[in-house]
C-alpha cells in the first residue's frame, strides 16, 4: 500500500484509510509559475500512484482564476512567447497533468475517506496529511520554454520534491535528451517479441512508488533496465508499466519510423 510522509508530523502514514477507499488529493499551487506547476505535478503523480494501487482518487484545486492571457496572439513559431503567454491550466495540460476541479473548501467530499493536501513548503497549516513541495528557481525572468513540454515534466520529476530545483536551459536540454533516447529505445524494443516485466523489476518499481512516491528510485530502475541484458520485449513492458506513474509518453515514438 502507498505510504507518504506527512509533513505536519514527520511520520509516514497510509495514503488511503482503506483498500479501494476514495482519496481526495487537494492541490494548493501558490501561484501561476513553475513552482505552481510542480505542486500540481506532485499531486498528479500521487493520483496516479493511488489509482495503480486500486484506490479511486478525486483531484481538487484551491486557486484563483488564471491571470489574463495576452490579447495579442502569440507567434506559433516563437516557443518562448507562446509558452509564457499560455494560461496556467493550459501549461499544466501540456505537461500531461490531469484537470483538477476548483474547490476552495478543503474539507472531504461526501464519499472521501481521506484528504491529502499538496502544498508548497511554508504554506499555511492544513488539517489532514500534507505533502510538501519545494520551490523552483528559474533565475531572473520567466522559465525557459521547453521544446517538448514533457521534458519539463521529467526535469521537475528528476529531483526529490522536498529539495529546491534550479531550472535552466541546460536542465531542460538534458531532460529532452533523456526522453529522446528512451523513446527511441522503446520504439525499437516494441518490434521485438513481448515478454512480461521481470518480477524482481516489477517489485522494485512498486516498492519505489509506494515508498513516499520515490520517483527518483523509479527513474533509477529505468536507467538500470536500459543497459541490462533483460530481453528487449521485457524492457519495453517495463518502460510502459513505469510510464503509468511517470506520464512521460515513453511509447510515443512507436511506429513513427515505419
Amino acid at each position: 500500500m502507498l505510504r507518504i510522509l506527512d509533513a505536519r508530523t514527520g511520520e509516514t502514514v497510509d495514503a488511503a484509510l482503506a483498500r479501494r477507499g476514495l482519496v481526495r488529493v487537494h492541490a494548493h499551487p501558490p501561484g501561476f509559475d513553475v513552482t505552481g506547476l510542480r505542486v500540481l505535478l506532485v499531486a498528479d503523480i500521487l493520483m496516479r500512484a493511488l489509482e495503480i494501487g486500486g484506490n479511486p482518487a478525486w483531484a481538487t484545486l484551491t486557486s484563483v482564476p488564471d491571470p489574463a492571457v495576452s490579447e495579442e496572439p502569440a507567434d506559433p513559431g516563437d516557443r518562448e512567447t507562446s509558452w509564457n503567454g499560455t494560461g496556467f491550466r493550459a501549461r499544466a495540460a501540456e505537461l500531461g497533468i490531469r484537470p483538477f476541479e476548483d474547490h476552495r473548501d478543503t474539507g472531504p467530499g461526501p464519499a472521501a475517506t481521506r484528504t491529502i493536501d499538496v502544498v508548497v513548503q511554508g504554506a499555511e497549516v492544513t488539517d489532514g496529511p500534507r505533502v510538501e513541495v519545494a520551490p523552483v528557481d528559474t533565475g531572473h525572468g520567466s522559465a525557459p520554454a521547453p521544446g517538448d513540454p514533457t521534458a519539463l515534466r521529467l526535469a521537475l520529476l528528476a529531483r526529490r520534491r522536498d529539495l529546491p530545483l534550479s531550472l535552466d536551459a541546460e536542465t531542460l536540454a538534458e531532460a529532452e535528451g533523456t526522453l529522446a533516447r528512451w523513446r527511441a529505445a522503446v520504439a525499437g524494443w516494441a518490434t521485438r517479441p513481448s515478454k512480461p516485466v521481470p518480477e524482481d523489476v516489477r517489485l522494485r518499481l512498486r516498492a519505489a512508488w509506494e515508498d513516499d512516491l520515490d520517483v527518483i528510485a523509479v527513474l533509477d530502475v529505468l536507467r538500470s533496465v536500459e543497459t541490462s541484458d533483460i530481453a528487449e520485449g521485457a524492457r519495453f513492458e517495463t518502460y510502459a508499466h513505469a510510464d503509468r506513474l511517470l506520464g512521460l509518453e515513453l511509447t510515443r515514438e512507436i511506429g513513427t519510423s515505419l
